[in-house]
C-alpha cells in the first residue's frame, strides 16, 4: 500500500524488446521522493535496461509514465539533466585526476561556480586529500566514491545506481550505504540495483525483477510476509547429500549456509513429509525466521526464463 508521498518515478507497462525477446515485460514501478528503492534480480533480468529507460537513454517499446515529472518518452532529454546515473562499469577518465574528472563533469552539465562546487563535492565525499591522484590508480572503493561524486556534482533530484558496489570490499560498501542514507535524509531519491541481501535490507522499499517481469515489491517485511514460507535450518553430517536430494523437489526451496541447510516451503506439512526420510539423531533442525534471501530463492524457482528455448 502506497503512503501517498510524491512519486519521483511512476511508470506503467514499461516494455523493451531486443531481437524478438522481451527483456522488460510490462513493468509497473512507483518510487517516492526521499526514499531508497532497491531494485533486485539476477543477471540478465532487465534491471539495467529499466534504469536506462527511466533516465532517458532508451525509449520503451510500450508503456508510459514519468520520471521527475517529465514524460519518459516525450521529455527524455530533460530527464537526463536532472538525474545522476552511476553505471556498473567505472565510466570516468582513468588518465585524469580525481579533480580533473570532476571539473570535466562540471563543464558537461554547465555547473555554475564550478570551482566552488567541485571543492565542496571533494570534501563531501572525502576525496579532497586524494584529488591529484589519477582515477586509474584508485582502488575499487575509491573509484566508487569518485563515481558517486560525479553523479552528485550537478545537484540531481534522483540517483540511479546500477550495481554500484559490485567488487567493493565490505567496509567500503557500508560507508557507501551510510552516504546514501545521509543523502536520502536530505531529500534525494535513490533507485539502486544490487545483488546483496544485506544491502536490500537497508532499502526503504524493494522491487524484485526476474527475466523481465516484476515478481514482487514492497518493504522487506512485506515481501517476507507475502511469501508465506516456513523455513527450517538443518545441521548434521548428511546435509550435503540432503541438499542434492531436496533440490529435485519443486515445492521446496533449498540453500546452503555454511554447515547448515535452509529449507523453505509454503506448507509445514510439505516440509515434514520431505524431511521424514532424513530424520535421525545425527540431524538437528530448528524453525527460523524466513530471510529475504529465502524469499528470493523461492521467487526465482517460480520464474520463467525469457531466453529459454
Amino acid at each position: 500500500m502506497e503512503s501517498g508521498a510524491p512519486a519521483i518515478i511512476d511508470v506503467h507497462g514499461l516494455t523493451k524488446r531486443y531481437g524478438g525477446r522481451t527483456v522488460v515485460d510490462h513493468l509497473d514501478m512507483r518510487v517516492e521522493r526521499g526514499r531508497i528503492h532497491g531494485f533486485l534480480g539476477p543477471n540478465g533480468s532487465g534491471k539495467t535496461t529499466t534504469i536506462r529507460m527511466l533516465c532517458g537513454l532508451l525509449t520503451p517499446d510500450e508503456g508510459s509514465g514519468s520520471c521527475l515529472g517529465f514524460d519518459i518518452v516525450r521529455q527524455a532529454r530533460r530527464i537526463k539533466r536532472e538525474v545522476g546515473y552511476m553505471t556498473q562499469k567505472f565510466g570516468l577518465y582513468e588518465d585524469l585526476t580525481i579533480e580533473e574528472n570532476l571539473f570535466f563533469i562540471a563543464r558537461v552539465y554547465a555547473v555554475p561556480n564550478a570551482a566552488t562546487r567541485v571543492q565542496a563535492t571533494l570534501e563531501r565525499l572525502g576525496l579532497a586529500s586524494r584529488k591529484t591522484q589519477l582515477a586509474g590508480a584508485l582502488s575499487g572503493g575509491w573509484k566508487q566514491r569518485l563515481a558517486l561524486a560525479a553523479c552528485l556534482l550537478h545537484d540531481p533530484q534522483l540517483l540511479l545506481l546500477d550495481e554500484p558496489t559490485a567488487g567493493v570490499d565490505p567496509k567500503a560498501r557500508r560507508e557507501f550505504w551510510d552516504q546514501l542514507h545521509a543523502l536520502a535524509e536530505g531529500g534525494l531519491t535513490v533507485l539502486v540495483s544490487t545483488h546483496y541481501m544485506d544491502e536490500a535490507e537497508r532499502c526503504h522499499r524493494l522491487a524484485y525483477i526476474a527475466y523481465g517481469r516484476l515478481l514482487a515489491q514492497g518493504t522487506a517485511a512485506q515481501l517476507i510476509a507475502a511469501a508465506g514460507l516456513t523455513t527450517w535450518s538443518i545441521t548434521g553430517p548428511r546435509v550435503g547429500a540432503m541438499a542434492i536430494a531436496l533440490r529435485d523437489q519443486p515445492q521446496l526451496h533449498v540453500a546452503s549456509f555454511g554447515n547448515a541447510l535452509h529449507v523453505s516451503a509454503r506448507s509445514e506439512t510439505e516440509l515434514e513429509a520431505a524431511l521424514a526420510p532424513w530424520s535421525g539423531s545425527d540431524m538437528a533442525r530448528a524453525r527460523i525466521d524466513t530471510s529475504l534471501e529465502d524469499v528470493f530463492i523461492a521467487l526465482m524457482q517460480g520464474a520463467t526464463d525469457n531466453y529459454a528455448a
